[in-house]
């Protein structure tokens, strides 16, 4: 109590006022909205901003990634062309640093096909990953990846992850997790007919893979329905869970207790879903912030954006603030990316499909 009543006090002192405050019936006002949260952060000295403008060399982007370099320095990657699937689609990146943002590059085009979910991942070095898909089909996709040894500046010549593979391996669109033996986690699915998820584990730092079977989940697949797109946290050792995607209008689960080897039956949580992207980033152990579109219909509204925590592991949850709250259901807030930073968390998504937008959080802008 002492810790939490100093902390309170620092934050005043600093004009820092992110704890939720209680209405006229003395109830916590949580989830903070959208231009609330960000006056927070702002004056805790986070910020929010757009990646880019309107000079850009794409109509459209959308699945943005994040990382934080070794120096400090913020990476933002996404896939931009004419539209999703679109021949001429890209992967693009920027990097923050010294307060503003880098001009957009093309980090890689290897082919005249259309280029999908880029995922930025740092090993326990210096080196920084760079995952993507490849292909006019989802369902036939293969995966490449690049590396760069110098904060993101330059990159490798890309080659494919799995030599000839077809569907996806690797990190299908969440960042990878380094487990407690040392292992690479990643969350994947294909799409080839009925949507299905597993893992896939690197014990050599990306050189070779096993995937795990494919998850086993109740509800009857056929084609495009059931879970994709795992994203994955360990709480103990060897204990790896991971929220999916799915087609039910809810986030589902799996757990682990053989650092992502095997898993348990699919369940449901009671978190609602769209069929839209989700992340999640462990703090500690217990503590897990998760992005999310809370709308509970198949292919629903994605909107609002909205940031969650558990301090239970993921059995429990409750909205901190919306990131976005448009109430029109047309708009699109989609697709978020989360990573930890020196100084709190970092947050990336899909901005009406034109834009990538970017939440630098404190940690002591987070809601109590």
């Amino acid at each position: 109590m002492c810790a939490g009543l100093l902390r309170n006090v620092c934050m005043l002192a600093l004009g820092c006022t992110a704890m939720a405050q209680p209405d006229s019936n003395g109830s916590v006002g949580l989830p903070l909205p959208s231009t609330a949260f960000q006056q927070s952060v702002e004056r805790c000295g986070g910020r929010v901003d757009f990646v880019f403008g309107d000079d850009r060399p794409f109509a459209q982007c959308h699945a943005s990634t994040l990382v934080e370099a070794a120096d400090g320095t913020l990476l933002c990657a996404w896939f931009g062309g004419t539209k999703e699937k679109h021949p001429d689609v890209a992967i693009w990146y920027a990097r923050y640093s010294d307060g503003h943002w880098s001009s957009v590059e093309r980090l890689a085009k290897v082919n005249q096909t259309a280029h999908w979910n880029p995922v930025l991942f740092r090993d326990e070095g210096r080196t920084i990953y760079a995952f993507f898909k490849v292909g006019p089909e989802i369902a036939e996709w293969r995966t490449y990846w690049t590396r760069s040894e110098d904060d993101g500046r330059t990159w490798t010549e890309p080659t494919e992850l799995v030599t000839g593979d077809e569907g996806g391996r690797g990190p299908v669109r969440t960042k990878p997790i380094v487990l407690t033996d040392g292992s690479w986690g990643a969350g994947a699915s294909t799409e080839k007919d009925a949507w299905k998820a597993f893992a896939d584990r690197s014990e050599d730092k990306g050189r070779t893979w096993h995937r795990s079977a494919d998850f086993d989940m109740d509800v009857p697949l056929k084609r495009g329905r059931g879970a994709i797109q795992p994203t994955l946290w360990e709480s103990t050792p060897g204990h790896v869970h991971a929220l999916l995607r799915t087609t039910e209008g809810y986030i589902a689960r799996a757990d682990s207790v053989d650092n992502g080897r095997t898993w348990c039956k699919v369940y449901r949580t009671d978190l609602p879903n769209p069929n839209s992207g989700i992340d999640v980033l462990a703090l500690s152990p217990e503590r897990i912030l998760l992005v999310y579109n809370p709308v509970g219909k198949n292919w629903g509204p994605r909107t609002p954006l909205t940031l969650a925590e558990s301090r239970d592991n993921g059995k429990t949850w409750r909205n901190l603030a919306h990131l976005e709250d448009d109430p029109d259901p047309k708009a699109e807030f989609s697709y978020p990316a989360i990573v930890r930073t020196q100084n709190g968390v970092a947050i990336s998504y899909t901005y009406q499909r034109r834009y990538i937008r970017c939440w630098r959080i404190p940690m002591a802008a987070l809601p109590e």
